[in-house]
Order: C-alpha cells, then structure tokens, then sequence
C-alpha cells in the first residue's frame, strides 16, 4: 500500500481531501442522517466543545513543538509530535462531526453586533483555513508517511509544511476564539 500511494500522493491527497471534507460539510449542512449515530447522553454534548478546547490547545502546542523540532534537526522527534498533533486533530474532527451530525452547529448566544462583526468574521477565517489546511495537511503526511526520512528532503514537504503548520496553527487558535466567545464569554 505504501508504495502505491507513494507513487500517487497528489492523487490520494485529493481523493482524502474531498472525503474528509464531505463528511464535515455534510455534518454541518445537515446532509448525515442523525439516525446513522447513536445519541449520547446530554452530558456528553455538553462535555464536547469543552474536550475539543483541551485538543485544540494540545495539538497547537505539539505542531510549534513540531516545527522546532525540525528546526533544530531532530526529525523523528518532528516526525512523532506531527503524528501526535495529526491523531490530536482527528480526535476533535471526530468529536466536533458526532455534536454537529446530532445536533447540528452551535448558535451563538451573544449580542447580535458581537456575533455580525467579531464572531462571524473569526468563524469565517477559521473555517476557511481549516479548510485550507485539509489537502495540504494530507500532502505533507502522505510525503512523510510513505519515505524514509533522508528522502522525505528530496520532495515539497518542507515548503508545503511551512504554509500548512503556520495555517493549522491559526486555525487551532481562532477554533480555540471562537470556543471561548460561544462557552465561556456569552
């Protein structure tokens, strides 16, 4: 399998992109069948974009831990934090599709000039660099994932990793804003 997507990493990268997003737009559109999932308890609704708070944090902090590590040359020390950051990431999709599919996306509770010029504009960015960030996250790790290290230099995941880490990293904290202006400020 690894040398089959090694060879066609553009490809998958497109195909996994297209499907990842599908699934998150489908959740947030409504277009997931709720009865496909069981419902849990309320308290764990509730818990949710609490725990997905705590993952955001945790992987802002293993992607700049991440990128120094392969700053200062330390490559399987990259290698792992980026693989962590990646698991990190997929265990707040995971749980942000489960709340959005059940219950669909949050309203904001605030007053509406807070929600039309700070909360809607921060959403906006957000949503629009984790899109972003879907292929390119995918081509970095597909670049990484199927090579050994000494040949992962030979491709375009520095270049490519450098934009994508950067974006992820904002997206992370503007996720985290946002967080904080739905559950804690208002």
């Amino acid at each position: 399998m690894q040398r089959v997507v090694r060879g066609r990493v553009r490809e998958w990268t497109a195909v996994l992109s297209v499907v990842s997003l599908a699934l998150v737009f489908g959740a947030a559109l409504g277009a997931i069948p709720r009865a496909l999932l069981p419902v849990a308890p309320d308290a764990v609704f509730d818990a949710i974009p609490h725990v997905n708070a705590v993952l955001s944090t945790l992987a802002i902090v293993t992607i700049v831990a991440g990128v120094t590590a392969s700053r200062r040359g330390d490559y399987e020390r990259h290698r792992r934090l980026m693989v962590v950051s990646l698991f990190l990431f997929a265990g707040f999709l995971v749980l942000y599709l489960y709340k959005v599919t059940i219950q669909g996306p949050a309203s904001f509770p605030g007053p509406a000039a807070v929600e039309q010029y700070l909360y809607l504009p921060l959403l906006a960015v957000h949503i629009l660099l984790a899109v972003v960030c879907v292929p390119l996250l995918y081509y970095v790790f597909l670049l990484a994932a199927t090579r050994p290290i000494t040949e992962v230099f030979d491709t375009r995941h520095k270049q490519v990793a450098r934009v994508a880490a950067a974006l992820w990293v904002v997206s992370f904290v503007l996720g985290n804003v946002v967080y904080v202006l739905l559950y804690i400020v208002y």
